[in-house]
C-alpha cells in the first residue's frame, strides 16, 4: 500500500477513506444483524419507532443548530414528502424481508438498488444512459433473477418484500439526488420523523411488546448505528475519491454471509451466491463507467 502511495497510484488519503468505508459498511451490517435478531420477537413497527427516537435524540444538537427555518424553507416540499415515503417503505420492507429470508439474501437484493437507479435515470432524472450501462443493467437484472431462482416455493412473502424494498430504495436514492442542494440535517431529520410516525401507527395497530433492558438497548442502537454508519461513509468520501472507496460497499454481502452463519446458522444457496456475484459485477461496472464519463466531461 505504501509503495502505491509513493508512486501516486492511490490518491492521498485513500487508505483512510477505505478504512472509513469499511467501518461504515461494518456498522450497517451489525445494524442489519441486530434488526434480524430483534424482528423475531418484536414487530416491525416497534423497531421503527424506537430506532427513530434514538436517531432523533442523536440528531438533536444538529437540529437545534439548523433552526426551524431550515425545515420550513426546505425546497420542493412535495418531493421531500415523496422521499420520506420511499425511505420509510424501504426500511420497513427490509425488516419484513428479514423475517423470512437469510440476512445475506436480503442484502443481495438491496445491493441491486444502484442498478435500478441507472435503469430509471433516463426517465426520472433525464440522464443519458449508453449501451454499455444498459447492458450492465440487463446483466444485473439477470443476477437478481438468478438470486431469486423464482418458483412457487421461492417467491415468498420475504422475497416479495426484498424486491419491493430494493426498488423503493432506488426511488429513494433518485429523490435524494434530485434534492442534492438540501441540508443533510433536514433530509435525515425528515426521514426519522416519517419513520417515527409510521412506526407509531403500526404499534397502535399491532400492539407493544415490552422489551427487556438488553433488547431495548439493542433497539436504540439501531438508530445510532445507522447514523454512525452514514457518518463513516460520508467521511470516506471526503478523504478519498468515490471511485476508490465506493466499491468497498459490496463487502456488506460478505458480512451478511458471515453474520448470518454465526448468529442464525444461515447458509445461502449457490444460485443466490452466483446472483450476488453478478449483481456486484454489474453494479461495479456501472459505477466505474459513470466515474469515467464524469472525468471525460471535465
Amino acid at each position: 500500500m505504501l509503495a502505491f502511495l509513493r508512486r501516486g497510484v492511490i490518491p492521498t488519503g485513500a487508505t483512510g477513506g477505505i478504512a472509513m468505508m469499511l467501518l461504515g459498511v461494518l456498522l450497517f451490517a451489525v445494524n442489519d444483524t441486530l434488526g434480524k435478531w430483534l424482528v423475531g420477537a418484536y414487530t416491525v413497527g416497534q423497531l421503527m419507532l424506537v430506532r427513530s427516537i434514538s436517531g432523533l435524540c442523536a440528531m438533536a444538537p444538529f437540529i437545534y443548530k439548523a433552526g426551524p427555518y431550515a425545515f420550513l424553507q426546505a425546497p420542493r416540499p412535495g418531493l421531500q414528502v415523496l422521499r420520506v415515503v420511499f425511505s420509510t417503505l424501504e426500511a420497513s420492507l427490509f425488516f419484513w424481508a428479514l423475517t423470512a429470508l437469510p440476512l445475506a439474501e436480503v442484502m443481495t437484493y438491496y445491493m441491486a438498488g444502484p442498478i435500478y437507479v441507472t435503469a430509471l435515470s433516463p426517465f426520472l432524472l433525464r440522464e443519458r444512459v449508453g449501451w454499455r450501462r444498459w447492458t450492465a443493467v440487463a446483466v444485473g437484472f439477470g443476477g437478481v433473477v438468478l438470486a431469486l431462482h423464482p418458483s412457487p416455493e421461492t417467491l415468498s412473502f420475504g422475497a416479495v418484500c426484498a424486491l419491493m424494498g430494493s426498488f423503493t430504495y432506488a426511488l429513494f436514492m433518485i429523490a435524494t439526488r434530485k434534492l442534492a442542494g438540501t441540508s443533510g440535517t433536514v433530509l435525515m431529520t425528515a426521514q426519522l420523523v416519517a419513520a417515527l410516525c409510521f412506526g407509531g401507527a403500526l404499534v397502535l395497530a399491532q400492539g407493544w411488546t415490552p422489551p427487556g433492558a438488553l433488547d431495548l438497548v439493542l433497539m436504540l442502537f439501531l438508530g445510532i448505528g445507522s447514523l454512525c454508519g452514514n457518518l463513516c461513509v460520508n467521511q470516506s468520501l471526503r478523504l478519498a475519491p468515490a471511485s476508490v472507496v465506493v466499491p468497498y460497499q459490496y463487502t456488506l454481502i460478505l458480512w451478511g454471509m458471515l453474520f448470518g452463519y454465526i448468529f442464525f446458522d444461515e447458509v445461502i444457496g449457490p444460485l443466490t451466491m452466483a446472483g450476488a456475484a453478478v449483481i456486484i459485477g454489474a453494479g461495479l461496472f456501472i459505477f466505474l463507467r459513470e466515474q469515467h464519463l464524469r472525468r471525460q466531461a471535465r
